[in-house]
């Protein structure tokens, strides 16, 4: 009885590894002998995002979540040069460091990106895949994308990060101040949770003050190839259950409308009511629900 309680309450362990000589962090929920779990977080986001998910399936899965090249405690990229395939390459690496799979996905957003493109090169790796919102630019968007000839997008990103590079990290005078921005940025957000998550992805600064982890490079767009025809060949090699959630307050675009969904083999497509674009925070409850029945008999 002593070791169950022990066990419930002790946090995840902080662990590294290598990958293209960057060291990267991820943190481990526990529960070795179980089926392993990879929860992916988004951009400008961190690993501890995900500690409500984790809490609530580690009984039943070995949680592995990551913090991406860029975010959390792991290291930024050398030159500041951010593409989906160098974080795919990054979960390969964690993957097959740590021998997970065939292994679950739970993403969201960049995550879900990232998630959807390493099932698409390694299908046979991945048992089943939950994104949240990881479809990237919907198609109107694309559209003013592949418009614009390759000088103007090179041009765009060139600019892009000549602005970033005179862009100092916005210093917070404490944890609160820092909190009460994050739940301006999500209103959903209760004060517990903006607390939890503003703790986990600041720094203190030298001078006392408090800045976010995140590398300000990741926000710059870079010039990939978005073809539709290249996502749908891609997506269309995804062999697993795919269960794809959506915010009904989100910006995202519904892949049903649009056609997207359209591409993948064996997807589920769920709108969450009343959650933005982060739906794991915003309702959690009805999240869990929705994903506990779609990985239902995983661990049997």
């Amino acid at each position: 009885m002593e070791v169950e309680h022990e066990r419930e309450i002790i946090g995840p362990a902080s662990s590294y590894y290598v990958s293209q000589r960057l060291r990267l962090h991820y943190v481990d929920w526990g529960n070795e002998s179980a089926p392993p779990l990879l929860l992916i977080h988004g951009n400008k986001d961190h690993a501890r995002s995900w500690d409500w998910v984790a809490r609530s399936l580690r009984d039943e899965y070995h949680v592995i979540a990551p913090d991406l090249r860029g975010h959390g405690d792991s290291a930024w990229a050398i030159g500041g040069h951010y593409m989906l395939n160098e974080f795919v390459l990054d979960m390969a690496q964690l993957i097959e460091t740590l021998g997970l799979h065939p292994v679950t996905i739970v993403s969201h957003s960049l995550g879900g990106a990232v998630a959807l493109q390493y099932a698409a090169v390694y299908p046979e790796r991945v048992h089943k895949l939950v994104a949240i919102e990881g479809l990237g630019p919907p198609p109107e968007m694309l559209k003013k994308h592949l418009d614009s000839p390759p000088w103007k997008l090179i041009k765009n990103w060139i600019e892009q990060v000549r602005g970033l590079s005179g862009r100092q990290p916005r210093r917070y005078p404490d944890i609160d101040a820092a909190a009460r921005r994050m739940q301006e940025e999500n209103s959903f957000l209760s004060p517990e949770q903006a607390h939890h998550l503003t703790v986990h992805g600041m720094a203190r600064n030298e001078d006392g003050t408090f800045s976010w982890k995140f590398d300000n490079y990741t926000r710059a767009f870079f010039p990939q190839s978005f073809d539709p025809s290249q996502r749908k060949g891609m997506w269309e090699r995804i062999a697993c259950p795919t269960l794809l959630i959506r915010g009904s307050e989100s910006w995202a675009a519904d892949p049903e409308e649009d056609g997207r969904a359209d591409a993948f083999q064996q997807a589920e497509l769920v709108n969450i009511e009343g959650a933005g674009h982060w739906v794991h925070h915003d309702r959690l409850s009805e999240f869990l629900g929705v994903v506990r029945r779609f990985l239902g008999g995983d661990t049997d």
